[in-house]
C-alpha cells in the first residue's frame, strides 16, 4: 500500500508534542491525531486514501509508526484496531435503493439552495422569500427561520464538520453568520457592493469566503466578524469559492473565464488559471490538493497543477456548456455534467474518460459523489435526479416526483440520505 503524504502541520521529532487522542475519519479514510504542543491543542491527519478492505494492516501500521513520531509503540494496538475499523467501513455493503421519505413545502417563494449538516440530522433551505430555514431531517419539522436579509438568500452553508454555525449570502450584498442551534445572528458581514452569489467556510471554521457580482471575493473572520481580506483580481462576477483541505489556499472562479488561487493568510494572488474560452461554472481542489479542476461554458473541463498554475489537461467531449463538476472524496475521479444532458466520468490521474452518464432528457445542473465514492448523484431540468454507478457509469436509480426542474442535490455524510431541491418549491428527502 502506498501512503500518500500526510497533511501534517509538523514533521520531525516529537519533541514537546504529546498525543492526546486518535479520531477516525471515514470519508476519505484517515486518522486524525490530536496532540498538545507547548500547551496548545493541535491536530494533523494521516491520510489513507488508498486503503482497501484487503490492505495489509500490519505493514501499514509499521509504516505509519516509522514516519510519525507521535505514534509510539504503546499505541500500536489502538492504531491497528482503528485501521481495521476503517477497513470494515470501506467494505460495508452499499445501500440498495432510496425511497421517498418526506416532501417539504419549504417556502412560499422559490428555493435557491439546500444543504445538510455533517450528520444529516438537519438541513437548511435558502429562498427568494429573504429567509433561510433550518429543518429537522427525521421529523420534517422547521427548527428556525433565519430572518434579517433584505433580499433573496442565495448562498447557504453549514460550517461542517462542526455544524454549529450557518452562513447565508444574499442579493442584499451582505453575508450573515448564525447559530444553527438557536437561530441567533452573530454577525452581518458588510462590504460587498453587489449581490453575494457563493460562499464557503474554511475547514477550521475560522473564516468565511464570499464571492460577489462586484468582481471580488472577501474573507471574513468568524470570531470577530471583521473583514480579513478582499481578493481583487477578477474582472467579472465571482461565482464559486472553495477552500483547500488544509485551508491555507482558496480558489475563486469567475465569469471572466479565469480561476484564481489565493493565499488565505495574506490575501495575495498565487496563480491565475488562464485558458478557458467561456465563463467558469465551478473550480475545485481534489482532496490532497494535487489537482485543481475547472468547468466552463466553453464545453470543457481543465485540470491544473496548483503548484505551477499550469494546465495539465483539457477534458473535451461535451456538446454544450459544462454546468458543474465534482471530485470523489479521495480525489481520484472527476465527473462533469452539461447542458447537453450528459455526464462524463474521468480518471483524474490518467485523464481518461471512464464512462458517459446518459439518461437525462434535460440539462444537468448539479452533480456530486456520495462520500463512499460508489454513487454519483445528478440533478436535472427534466424534473428527475438520478443515481449512477461510479465505477461503470451505469444508471442505478431515478428519483422521480418533482414537478419542475431540480437545481440542488446532496448526500449526508453517511451517504444514506439524499436531499433534492426543485423549482416546484419543494424539497424531497430520500432514504
Amino acid at each position: 500500500l502506498t501512503l500518500r503524504p500526510y497533511t501534517t502541520s509538523c514533521y520531525g521529532r516529537a519533541g514537546n508534542m504529546k498525543l492526546k487522542r486518535f479520531l477516525l475519519r471515514y470519508y476519505p479514510p484517515g486518522i486524525i491525531l490530536e496532540y498538545e504542543q507547548s500547551g496548545i491543542t493541535k491536530s494533523k491527519s494521516i491520510d489513507l486514501l488508498d486503503l482497501r478492505p484487503d490492505s495489509d494492516v500490519a505493514a501499514l501500521v509499521k509504516e505509519i509508526m516509522s514516519r510519525e513520531p507521535l505514534v509510539t509503540p504503546r499505541k500500536l494496538e489502538q492504531l491497528t484496531a482503528l485501521i481495521i475499523k476503517l477497513q470494515q467501513k470501506i467494505g460495508q455493503a452499499e445501500k440498495n435503493q432510496y425511497y421517498l421519505f418526506k416532501v417539504l413545502r419549504a417556502h412560499i417563494l422559490p428555493l435557491t439552495n439546500v444543504a445538510f449538516n455533517k450528520s444529516g440530522s438537519s438541513f437548511i433551505t435558502g429562498s427568494y422569500d429573504r429567509t433561510c430555514k433550518v429543518w429537522d431531517t427525521s421529523s420534517g419539522e422547521e427548527l428556525h427561520t433565519l430572518e434579517g436579509h433584505k433580499n433573496v438568500v442565495y448562498a447557504i452553508a453549514f460550517n461542517n464538520p462542526f455544524g454549529d454555525k450557518i452562513a447565508t449570502g444574499s442579493f442584499d450584498k451582505t453575508c450573515k453568520l448564525w447559530s444553527s442551534e438557536t437561530g441567533r445572528c452573530f454577525h452581518t458581514f458588510r462590504g460587498h457592493t453587489a449581490e453575494i452569489v457563493c460562499l464557503a467556510f474554511n475547514p477550521m471554521s475560522s473564516l468565511v469566503a464570499t464571492g460577489s457580482m462586484d468582481t471580488t471575493a472577501k474573507l471574513w473572520d468568524v470570531q470577530s466578524g471583521q473583514e480579513a481580506h478582499t481578493l481583487t483580481g477578477h474582472t467579472s462576477e465571482v461565482i464559486c469559492v472553495n477552500f483547500s483541505t488544509s485551508g491555507d489556499q482558496v480558489l475563486t472562479g469567475s465569469f471572466d473565464h479565469t480561476a484564481i488561487l489565493w493565499d488565505t493568510l495574506t490575501g495575495k494572488l498565487i496563480h491565475k488559471l488562464v485558458g478557458h474560452r467561456g465563463e467558469i461554472s465551478n473550480a475545485l481542489f481534489n482532496y490532497n490538493c494535487s489537482l485543481i479542476a475547472t468547468g466552463s461554458m466553453d464545453k470543457t473541463c481543465k485540470l491544473w497543477d496548483p503548484t505551477s498554475g499550469k494546465c495539465i489537461a483539457t477534458l473535451m467531449g461535451h456538446e454544450d456548456e459544462v454546468l458543474d463538476i465534482a471530485f470523489d472524496t479521495v480525489g481520484q475521479r472527476l465527473v462533469s455534467v452539461s447542458a447537453d444532458g450528459t455526464g462524463r466520468l474521468y480518471d483524474a490521474v490518467t485523464q481518461n474518460c471512464i464512462a458517459e452518464l446518459r439518461g437525462h432528457t434535460g440539462e444537468i445542473s448539479k452533480v456530486t459523489f456520495n462520500p463512499q465514492g460508489s454513487f454519483i448523484l445528478t440533478a436535472s431540468g427534466d424534473k428527475t435526479a438520478k443515481l449512477w454507478d461510479a465505477k461503470t457509469g451505469a444508471l442505478y436509480q431515478t428519483l422521480e416526483g418533482h414537478t419542475d426542474e431540480i437545481f440542488s442535490c446532496a448526500f449526508n455524510y453517511e451517504g444514506d440520505t439524499v436531499i433534492t431541491g426543485s423549482k416546484d418549491n419543494t424539497c424531497r428527502l430520500w432514504r
